[in-house]
Parts: structure tokens; sequence; C-alpha cells
């Protein structure tokens, strides 16, 4: 777990068909080669997952019978195997996304079905999630009726200084701003995008000044500016993560930003592609640069390696996890490995090293 040129990752995972929970693969960066995807926690529908940065916990959308929440792990810190510590869930459908804050304070959850934002405290001594401390339920409808007939909250997460949390809510087309005090979500601000987009994820600039959004209806990545002093997000930019001349399905996935901020990646599932874009990081204004195959069937999520030279992605329907190298001065992407055997991938995490 500690060899500098080999990585461990989590994949979170559907359950529907051959999966059977959470599983890990390494990264050999030397070798740069995907390996050794093995089942270490078995639970239904761990859909989505986050790591907590000294490594020693991890959280996953939870489900027991009828009841959906947070689930907590403990991560064996020799082989990286996981242990179930306890798990908070309600009457009703899990969470889609979980996040966690740096000093593990508070587990966030978005839940698309019930288009809730929800905070659990936990236990610093024990990792062990606590009872929900608060709950935002949103209201309203969107202009696609298939897909926002209701609110569906699909990311909940921190703000880079996490000093606010934020949520994005594709039903809606809103992305609110809240405060998180004594366990309390109080919304401090809110932004309306372009109606029928459909907002999914939100990643932000390291010099947080800017945000960047994946619409999940529109296949389209919003550049935001962002107001570390008020939570504000405004609308900068739209721009497409799909051909001009493509018009078959695609649903917008994941999206995410280099820590150095100079390129923004994003996933198309259907079109099933990469797309790669230059970030301006004066006017947080994107230029694209390249889309590339995932090789795989439904792209849901792919992450940047520790050391950002390699990308991962996730094809969900065709069972399969791809492995890209990043060229780390162009931002473009080349294909290594494809075919590498994962059962209904969802999220992709790696431990923090």
């Amino acid at each position: 777990m500690t060899n500098s040129k080999k990585f461990l990752g989590y994949i979170g995972t559907y359950t529907k068909s051959t999966s059977k929970g959470i599983y890990t693969f390494s990264l050999d960066t030397e070798e740069k080669k995907i390996s050794a995807v093995e089942l270490v926690a078995e639970v239904d529908n761990p859909t989505y997952l986050t790591v907590t940065t000294d490594n020693k916990f991890l959280y996953a959308v939870g489900k027991e019978g009828s009841l959906g929440g947070v689930s907590a792990f403990a991560i064996d810190s020799s082989n990286g195997k996981l242990q179930l510590l306890n798990g908070q869930y309600a009457e009703g459908a899990s969470p889609c996304h979980v996040s966690v804050d740096s000093n593990e304070n508070y587990v966030l959850a978005g839940n698309y079905h019930k288009g809730t934002a929800e905070a659990y405290p936990l236990n610093k001594e024990n990792g062990f999630v606590q009872p929900v401390s608060s709950i935002i339920e949103h209201s309203g409808t969107g202009p696609n009726t298939a897909r926002q007939e209701k609110p569906h909250m699909h990311f909940v997460g921190f703000t880079p200084d996490e000093n606010f949390v934020v949520s994005v809510d594709l039903g809606t087309d809103t992305v609110e701003t809240y405060k998180l005090s004594d366990g309390d979500l109080q919304v401090v601000s809110s932004l309306s995008v372009k109606p029928g987009s459909g907002p999914r994820h939100i990643t932000f600039h390291p010099n947080g000044k800017f945000a960047y959004i994946m619409t999940e209806l529109s296949n389209e990545v919003i550049s935001l500016s962002y107001d570390s002093e008020s939570g504000k997000l405004e609308e900068l930019q739209y721009i497409s993560t799909l051909p001009i001349d493509f018009t078959e399905n695609s649903q917008g996935s994941a999206i995410h930003l280099s820590s150095d901020g100079k390129f923004v990646y994003a996933a198309n599932r259907g079109h099933n592609s990469i797309a790669v874009f230059s970030a301006n990081s004066e006017t947080g204004e994107l230029v694209f640069v390249e889309r590339i195959s995932t090789e795989g069937n439904w792209p849901r999520d792919f992450v940047l390696d520790p050391t950002e030279q390699f990308i991962v992605a996730s094809n969900e329907q065709s069972d399969t996890l791809t492995l890209f190298e990043r060229n780390q001065v162009s931002g473009k992407l080349t294909l290594l490995q494809t075919d590498v055997h994962a059962p209904e991938p969802v999220c992709v995490k790696f431990l923090n090293y």
C-alpha cells in the first residue's frame, strides 16, 4: 500500500447483476497496468464512496432491505480490506453521492430519489457514522417531464476551503450553497442554471475562484465564478462535451479537474467518451482540447491517480475499467489498457498518498 509505484483504488458498484459490493484494484504506475480487482466488502448497491484523508475510514452509499443511508468501514492499512463499522439508514431509497470533510467531522449525502441533502456527524475516535443531523428537502420541477418531474439531488460536497457545502439538483436545475453549523445545513445562496440542462456534479478550481458543473441532460460543462466569502456561484460559460453532429442518446456523468487547475475532464455516457478542456485560471473559461473513447459502455465515473499521470474510467454497462496515461502539459489522454473486468462499476477512488 505504501509502494510509491503501486496505488490501491476502490470501486463502488451496483449489485443488480454480478457484483457483490465494494472492490479494490491496484494500479502499477511503472508497468502502467491495472490488476487485482478483488471484492473487499459484500454489501448491497454501494454505488458511491469516499475515503478519509488519513485513509483510516471509507464511507459508502448504504442499503439494508428497504432502508437506505450511509455505511462506515474501517480500512485495513496492510491490505486495504474493509470492515463494516456501522450504518445510518432510513426508510426509502439510498443516496447516490457521499463525501467527507478533511477533518472527518461530517459525511454529506445527496439523495436522488428523495431530493435531499443530508449531513451525518462522525465519531472521530472510531469512525462510526452518527444519526443524520440535518436534512434539506428540495421542491420544484424542470422542463424535462421524463427526468425533472421532481427534485433529484445528485451531488452534495464541501467547497475547497470547507467553509460551505454545495448541492447540485438535476431535477430542478439548481445549485445551492449552505453553511453547516452545529450539524445544521442553512441555505446561503442559490443559482438556477439553464432550464432542462440537468446539472449533475460539480468540481472546484484550486485557485478558489471558479467551479465547473457537468450537466447530465444537455451534456455540457458550465463554467462558474465562485465567491469564497459569500458562497455565491454565477454562470460564465456553457460548452458542449459532445461532437456537434452526435444525435444519439448520451448523458453526462462525472467531472474532475487536475490539481494544477489547467485541465477539466468530463465523461459522456452513451457517446462513451471523456472530453478534455483547458481551463483559463484568470477567466475560468474552457477551451476544448480533445475527446477520447473510454472503450467501454456507459462511463459513469473516472478518477485521476495520485500522481495524476493516469486516469481510470469505470464503464458500468460493460463491466470494465479503462486506463489512460495523461500528458500533464497538453492534458491529452493516451489509451493504455481496456477490458479490465470489474462488475457494474459506478465510482472509482484511490487511497490518499
